[in-house]
């Protein structure tokens, strides 16, 4: 009886050691008699009890190592500190375990002296603006680096970059100053733009100005020459009214002549007008000034 309930134990025993169940994205590596036997995959396992042996246990899911902040001295001889994240995932269970004593440390010891390479070709300007340039290089470099280990790099990622308190505190003075030079400039532009805004208002007021003036001016001339034209033709009315008048009457030479120079006496009462006397007019103008002087002598007597 006891010793079936041995057997019974050991079987169970040795049943425990030989079934093995391996979990989704996850792999064994077993080894027979201390020898590389396998790559258990996921699901039920069967080993031979103290001849297999599971050597390791791997896990195939997409990785992260954060590497420890890292001193740099930049080509500008800027000690700066960089602390990097590097994404990665086992793709040989194998070579992840016999090719390397620690896959993490090996990568972390790949990472520190690569970023170290990098940066001391570059600035400490070039050092902020070319981050993804740094990450591609760096997961480039790892990537070749960590492939005979069964290893893939799928990405890199600085995270942060941090510079000495003296150079923050002249990188941020150095800000205000370029932030002050650009409003300073802006304003410049803006008053530039303002006063080139008001001479072109005035420009066109004085155009616009001128050019009243200018339609005022012709305006006025029209006017005035339009009442002179309507007065001189009133004026030739009159006179035509005068001639149609004397004509009518059947006047004798003397009365023509007397009447004439009435109507040229009204003429030239205007102000815009000029009278020409025929030459013809003279002789009857000095018979009516020898008539008059006649006239005098006779009421003087």
């Amino acid at each position: 009886m006891w010793f079936l309930l041995i057997l019974l134990v050991v079987i169970i025993i040795i049943a425990t050691m030989s079934i093995k169940i391996v979990r989704q994205s996850e792999v064994y590596i077993i080894e027979r008699l201390g020898k590389f036997y396998k790559v258990a995959d996921a699901g039920l396992t069967i080993i031979i009890p103290f001849i297999d042996h599971v050597r390791s246990v791997v896990s195939l899911k997409q990785q992260t190592l954060d590497i420890p902040p890292q001193g740099v001295i930049t080509k500008d001889n800027v000690t700066i500190t960089i602390d990097t994240v590097v994404f990665y995932r086992v793709t040989d269970p194998a070579k992840a375990v016999y090719e390397i004593q620690s896959l993490k440390k090996g990568i972390e010891y790949l990472a520190t002296t690569t970023i170290r390479d990098i940066i001391g070709k570059m600035t400490l300007d070039e050092t902020f603006s070319s981050r993804d340039e740094i990450n591609g290089r760096l997961r480039t470099a790892l990537d070749d680096a960590t492939n005979r280990w069964g290893c893939e790099i799928y990405r890199v990622e600085i995270q942060d970059i941090n510079p000495p308190e003296d150079i923050r505190n002249a990188m941020e003075k150095e800000m205000n100053a370029e932030r002050n030079k650009r409003a300073i400039i802006l304003e410049s532009e803006a008053q530039r733009q303002s006063a080139i805004t008001i001479a072109e208002g005035r420009k066109q007021a004085a155009i616009l100005d001128a050019e009243a003036d200018k339609e005022a001016k012709i305006r006025r001339a029209s006017g005035e020459a339009q009442a002179i034209k309507e007065v001189a033709e009133a004026k030739a009315k009159e006179i035509q009214m005068v001639y149609d008048a004397m004509k009518n009457a059947n006047p004798d030479e003397k009365l023509v002549q007397l009447k004439s120079l009435e109507a040229l006496e009204e003429v030239a009462k205007g102000e815009a007008n000029k009278v020409f006397i025929p030459f013809e007019a003279t002789g009857a103008l000095s018979s009516l000034g020898a008539a008059k002087e006649i006239l005098k002598d006779d009421k003087k007597d």
